[in-house]
C-alpha cells in the first residue's frame, strides 16, 4: 500500500494498493499493475489471452506508463504514453513475429483534487462515493454496442456469449484510440480500476459493499480478489483501490 499528500493539493491524501491474481482457470496471469508511491498514477492491463502472449502486451503497456514524468503530466501526456504503449506493443509482435498481441488498460492519473481516467477496452474504472458506485468508464465491447443500439439488455451484458469481444485495445488495430474523462475528487472518494474478471464474478452492489467495508486499500484489494475466487474466478482477476482523505 502507498499514500502520499499531492503536491498542490496539501488538504488531500491519496493512498491505494493493487492486487492480482491468475485465477482459478487460466494457467498463466496476463494482467499487470501500476501502483504509485506518489500517489499520482495507477492502472491495470489486461493482456488479450485469445490473441497470445498477452501478458506482454499488458507489460509493456505498464511500462510505458510508469516512464511517464509525474511532475508536470497532465491528459496529454498520458495519451502519449499510451500511444507509444501501442506502438511498442506492435513493433514487438512484429520483431518476434507474434502476431497481433494486445491488452485493455485503465489508468488513472490523480493531479491536485483533479482525476484523469484513460482506457481502451472493457477494464474499467469506478467512484465510491457517499457509499454509491458508479462506473466512470463506458466498455469499448461488442455487447456495449448491442447495449447502445438497444438490441441487447445491459443485465445480460456480462454474461452474453460475445462479452470478451473488445473494439479498442493498446496493440490493436493501426492507431491507439484511448478515451478520457475527467472528475473533482472529494475527501472520503474511493476509486477502483479493475480487469473484466473481477465484474464478471461480482455485480456492483457487492463491490460497492466490499469497498465501503474494508479499512484501508490494501484489505479492499483483498476482499474483491477473494470474492472473484469463491465464484470460480474464471479469468485473472486484478484491482487497484485508490481511497481519497483529507489531508
Amino acid at each position: 500500500m502507498s499514500g502520499a499528500a499531492l503536491p498542490g493539493a496539501s488538504r488531500l491524501r491519496i493512498s491505494g494498493a493493487g492486487l492480482s491474481h491468475r485465477g482459478l482457470v487460466r494457467e498463466v496471469n496476463e494482467d499487470a499493475l501500476l501502483t504509485d508511491p506518489t500517489g499520482v498514477l495507477w492502472a491495470v492491463a489486461d493482456g488479450m489471452g485469445g490473441h497470445g502472449h498477452g501478458d506482454l502486451a499488458a507489460d509493456l503497456t505498464v511500462d510505458a506508463l510508469a516512464r511517464l514524468p509525474h511532475g508536470d503530466a497532465g491528459r496529454d501526456e498520458l495519451d502519449r504514453a499510451l500511444r507509444e504503449a501501442h506502438a511498442d506493443v506492435r513493433a514487438r509482435a512484429r520483431r518476434d513475429g507474434l502476431g497481433e498481441i494486445g491488452a485493455t488498460v485503465v489508468a488513472l492519473m490523480i493531479q491536485g483534487a483533479r482525476a484523469i481516467v484513460a482506457w481502451a477496452g472493457d477494464s474499467r474504472a469506478y467512484l465510491l462515493r457517499d457509499g454509491a458506485l458508479s462506473r466512470i468508464t463506458r466498455d469499448h465491447s461488442l455487447v456495449q454496442e448491442l447495449v447502445d443500439q438497444g438490441a441487447l439488455d445491459p443485465a445480460e451484458a456480462d454474461h452474453h456469449p460475445q462479452s470478451n469481444v473488445v473494439t479498442r485495445a493498446i496493440g490493436s488495430g493501426a492507431e491507439a484510440t484511448p478515451e478520457f474523462t475527467d472528475l473533482e475528487l472529494r475527501g472520503g472518494d474511493g476509486l477502483l480500476l479493475c480487469s473484466d474478471g473481477l465484474t464478471r464474478c461480482a455485480g456492483e452492489p457487492e463491490i460497492a459493499g466490499l469497498m465501503a467495508a474494508a479499512p484501508d486499500p490494501e484489505r479492499a484489494c483483498q476482499a474483491l480478489v477473494e470474492l472473484a475466487l469463491t465464484r470460480g474466478a474464471p479469468d485473472n482477476v486484478s484491482v487497484v483501490v485508490v481511497r481519497v482523505a483529507e489531508a
